[in-house]
């Protein structure tokens, strides 16, 4: 196992490498000059003369990505010159909030999409089977944010059982803090258990269909046992693979969810950071949801090495 996982993270050092080098080129390609933005109205001389040279931005652009990166190794990813804060400490604030709503998404997307994809691959061709797949095509075909506004038109306009907007640290109060996320949390979530309900269903489809699943049916196995102990956990490898990249994207930010409820997570803070030029907040958190990505991966490798018995052969 060691050996397996060695040889993962070896190959993920030139993909980290080329992430920062596409995030630091993509940067200088946003139309505009950050001093002169940062400026002002006024755009005084002496003030953009002060922020090119702060933000390196007169040196050459190798020049500016080795300092960029030279700070980046070091632990710092620059300061906001919008609001003259460290990026780190910015993630650091915006982290426990977007991470506490993917989280959230991400068990109502499980306890939804999969079993009803085990179902719908079970009870292929009955109502079962159609109804799941008609959740499944609404689930996929809503628009989160018009999701997000029935929801508080319902439960906090009409009903007044939960908060429209805002947020509440658990910390607090927890009861406030679940009542504010839960509405987003299923926004989110919906739309990922529809996605995951069609890949269990496929894999399942697939699984039920071999030669291993027959013989344990032979041998006279309960249908439960087949179906749980035998086709699911062989069914598990795109489930993985789906559940870690969704789940890098849920962590990179549900820009229009967090909007829709307020919230102030990643989604804000990257949006704020791109109108306003702020590239050391731009590249931070870019840096820190594509580092997100590459570690998924490597945590998803690492569990088709335990669900997945030719791995260790």
């Amino acid at each position: 196992m060691l050996t397996y996982f060695l040889k993962r993270v070896a190959a993920l050092v030139p993909t980290v490498f080329f992430v920062t080098v596409i995030i630091f080129g993509l940067q200088q390609l946003l139309p505009g000059d950050a001093a002169l933005i940062l400026a002002g109205e006024d755009q005084d001389p002496q003030v953009i003369a002060y922020l090119q040279k702060k933000m390196h931005l007169d040196e050459p652009l190798p020049v500016r990505y080795a300092y960029w990166i030279g700070g980046v190794l070091q632990g710092d990813l620059g300061e906001s010159l919008r609001i003259q804060q460290p990026v780190l400490g910015l993630i650091k604030e915006k982290l426990p909030v977007t991470l506490q709503l993917a989280s959230m998404a991400m068990l109502v997307s499980l306890l939804i999409g999969v079993p009803a994809g085990v179902i719908s691959a079970v009870a292929k061709d009955s109502i079962w089977d159609y109804l799941a797949n008609i959740l499944a095509l609404w689930g996929l075909s809503t628009p989160n944010f018009w999701l997000g506004i029935l929801m508080i038109l319902l439960f906090s306009v009409s009903l007044g059982w939960l908060p429209a907007s805002g947020y509440v640290s658990p910390f607090e109060d927890l009861s406030a803090n679940l009542a504010a996320m839960v509405m987003p949390a299923f926004v989110l979530g919906g739309g990922l258990a529809a996605v995951l309900m069609r890949h269990t269903r496929s894999a399942m489809l697939q699984v039920l269909g071999s030669d291993y699943v027959r013989t344990a049916r032979a041998k006279g196995l309960n249908e439960r046992t087949v179906v749980l102990k035998h086709a699911l956990r062989n069914a598990l490898t795109p489930i993985i693979t789906l559940g870690a990249l969704e789940f890098g994207t849920l962590l990179s930010g549900a820009v229009l969810t967090e909007q829709v409820f307020s919230i102030p997570g990643f989604g804000k803070l990257i949006v704020d950071a791109v109108f306003n030029r702020d590239y050391s907040v731009v590249q931070g958190v870019v840096l820190f949801t594509s580092s997100v990505y590459i570690v998924l991966n490597l945590l998803a490798d690492m569990a088709y090495f335990f669900v997945n018995p030719r791995l260790r052969g």
